[in-house]
């Protein structure tokens, strides 16, 4: 076997320690790092702040949807690209570089006057492609860390900040929205932007150089197979693609509020700023959790009592008390069920080593897939049984799809990685 495959396979298959140099990893500043990519997407498109200017210059809800749609894109298709963050510079330089250029696009958007334009639109798909290289950049370096508990750190934040930030912006550009002009506000979208993109520069550096073009995609292809083209690839394929903890109802629940009794005004504090800091407290609270136990289990587990927490909609009598108690529960669960949804990324992705940003990327993609059907299948739920149908149908599938993954996590017997088995025959 050739001697830089071995490594690379060995360097992959390793099992990752359970301590680690705290202090010097800076677990946290991962909060701070996807900070970029958050204020674009959880801000600007997905935030509310794109539809809120588009519904002031007269463009319809449903123009609305399909141009969110249309700018979502990067999300779920940056596997594509995000690869380039695995060569020719540090990660940590990518998700500068990312950063910065996710601002100046962004800026760009906001002057060109009519946001429904194609200039202002292609400029701003442009920002959300760029800021997707924080995200993979971000990845890579999290699969990097040696230590189970930095891991699990790490996520904890990188989903707070991910949340909080785009609350955060969400809230401030709205607001300013009203006080100043297009540019200024374009200005203070690229400062939301680029200002957290120099926390990139103290970001930790775990860079592997391989050599030669040939040793390099020869390293790629086997941390690739061995990360994908396993058995225990299926269960963790399904951890991606299964309805578990979805979030789909989070940008449903403000449309049947009214049949809780929940005005305008309560929904747009509870499902806004106050939901945001909600699922960012979750996502936090996430790392006080145990490592002893593997991040696919805890998964499960957490994403169950996110389930219990939707019986609350469900069940309980239509009143405000009802939907601010369910509500309250649902997202703050659902934060921690967002962070441990990274660890098992993570946990999947194994050591980065030299392809890393890729395969989390791939990994992350698939994490998207029940999102979207999960909408279709919870919009169903409620036109047919109204807010407690669309609870209901999300609380009922979720909990069937932990249940069978988390009988099976704790039943399986897991099996020796590659490296195990070659040293046993050594």
């Amino acid at each position: 076997m050739n001697e830089i495959e071995a490594v690379g396979e060995e360097a992959l298959m390793q099992p990752l320690p359970d301590h680690g140099p705290v202090g010097k990893e800076r677990p946290w500043l991962f909060g701070l790092l996807i900070a970029p990519s958050a204020v674009v997407m959880n801000g600007v498109i997905q935030g509310g702040v794109l539809a809120y200017l588009l519904s002031v210059q007269g463009i319809g809800s449903g123009r609305q949807s399909r141009l969110i749609f249309l700018l979502s894109l990067p999300s779920w298709l940056y596997f594509l690209w995000s690869p380039i963050t695995d060569f020719f510079i540090r990660r940590r330089t990518w998700a500068l570089l990312g950063g910065v250029l996710a601002a100046v696009s962004m800026a760009f958007a906001f002057r060109a006057g009519n946001l429904s334009s194609a200039l202002s639109l292609t400029v701003m798909l442009l920002s959300a492609c760029c800021s997707q290289l924080v995200v993979s950049s971000c990845g890579g370096m999290m699969g990097a860390m040696p230590s189970e508990r930095n891991r699990r750190v790490a996520s904890s934040f990188y989903q707070a900040g991910g949340m909080g930030f785009g609350a955060l912006a969400a809230w401030v550009l709205i607001w300013l929205s009203s006080r100043t002009g297009r540019d200024e506000l374009g200005l203070a979208a690229g400062l939301l932007i680029v200002i957290p993109a120099l926390f990139a520069l103290a970001a930790p550096s775990h860079e592997i150089s391989v050599g030669t073009f040939g040793a390099t995609m020869r390293r790629v292809w086997g941390e690739c197979k061995s990360t994908f083209f396993r058995w225990e690839a299926v269960p963790y394929t399904a951890c991606m693609v299964f309805p578990i903890a979805s979030g789909a109802a989070v940008s449903l629940l403000p449309g049947v509020a009214r049949q809780f009794g929940v005005n305008g005004d309560s929904v747009a504090w509870m499902n806004g700023l106050a939901g945001g800091i909600l699922v960012a407290a979750g996502s936090a609270a996430a790392a006080i959790l145990p490592t002893r136990m593997r991040a696919a289990t805890m998964y499960m587990i957490v994403a169950l009592v996110n389930s219990a927490t939707l019986c609350v909609l469900w069940l309980g009598p239509l009143r405000p008390s009802t939907y601010y108690l369910g509500v309250t529960l649902y997202l703050f669960t659902i934060g921690i069920c967002y962070a441990m949804f990274t660890a098992v990324v993570l946990e999947f992705l194994g050591h980065s080593g030299k392809s890393g940003s890729g395969r989390y990327s791939i990994i992350n993609s698939l994490g998207n897939v029940p999102v979207q059907y999960m909408l279709l299948l919870d919009g169903w739920g409620g036109d047919k049984w109204g807010g407690r149908g669309l609870a209901g149908v999300e609380a009922v599938v979720g909990a069937v799809g932990a249940v069978i993954l988390l009988v099976y996590f704790l039943t399986e017997k897991r099996r020796n990685s590659p490296a195990d088995e070659a040293a046993v025959q050594a």
